[in-house]
């Protein structure tokens, strides 16, 4: 293995690996005695630290904590573990109630990344994988996570309709198709598409909430179109939302949510 660089950033790391088990802090000098550190180093980083946040320095004391940042990052390591395990148990349950393929997606920018899939017991099913990833516009679960965002995001995702990426006939190749479509999902609460990222298959999707109240993933529902019907669609929808629900309610989301 390489050696590695970054020194000022092996420091800073090794700083608030030391706070991890001093629940009272610790004083530049004792942090500086305990590393090793050049004292003005040891304040140079515990500076940038604190102004990022990742550090309190209190006044009165002249102690060292760990800061709100560090729990934000823990937090988020944690809703990425919970998303996959909730996500799976309450993914099989929808895929034993409908029998079709169920997957939980998250969205990376302009795609839907598939973090679950619970397999049809059908012959003929969607075939995907976890850690596959697809346009988010050519998809149900990508509409959702879409739906959530601020136009502000939404225009700089999609700047111009060159940056749509079809993936079918049926896929969205507009702005204007696509806010539409986005619009329809914000105010319905789910969204759906029939072809658009497989020529053979119907999806329906709804959102998933975390414990803040904000929209941390999708569950949807695939079906190949010769299974695919105003019942079939209906049932899904109903039991998408209803799986969502139950995700989001493990996952703490408000009750509003």
């Amino acid at each position: 293995m390489a050696r590695l660089t970054a020194p000022a950033l092996r420091r800073g790391l090794d700083i608030l690996e030391l706070l991890i088990d001093e629940d009272q802090g610790l004083r530049v000098p004792e942090i500086t005695q305990r590393l090793g550190l050049p004292r003005a180093t040891t304040h140079e980083l515990v500076n940038t630290l604190v102004d990022r946040r990742y550090l309190d320095l209190s006044g009165d004391t002249g102690r060292v904590t760990l800061g709100v940042k560090v729990l934000r990052l823990g937090a988020g390591y944690e809703r990425g573990l919970d998303l996959a395990t909730v996500g799976r148990e309450c993914a099989a349950e929808v895929a034993a109630a409908c029998g079709e393929t169920v997957q939980v997606v998250v969205r990376d920018a302009a795609s839907a990344v598939f973090i679950v899939r619970i397999d049809s017991k059908h012959p003929m099913r969607l075939v995907s994988q976890v850690g596959s990833r697809l346009p988010a516009s050519c998809t149900a679960g990508g509409k959702v996570l879409l739906s959530a965002l601020p136009a502000a995001d939404l225009d700089a995702l999609f700047p111009s309709n060159a940056a749509l990426q079809k993936m079918t006939p049926n896929s969205i190749s507009t702005r204007k198709r696509l806010l539409a479509d986005l619009d329809v999902a914000r105010e319905r609460g789910w969204a759906e598409e029939y072809c658009e990222s497989n020529d053979h298959v119907a999806c329906v999707a709804a959102p998933v909430y975390d414990r803040l109240g904000e929209c941390a993933a999708a569950m949807s529902i695939s079906v190949p179109i010769v299974r695919w019907g105003d019942a079939q669609k209906q049932r899904c929808t109903e039991l998408v939302l209803a799986g969502a629900r139950k995700m989001s309610q493990l996952l703490g989301a408000p009750a509003a949510s």
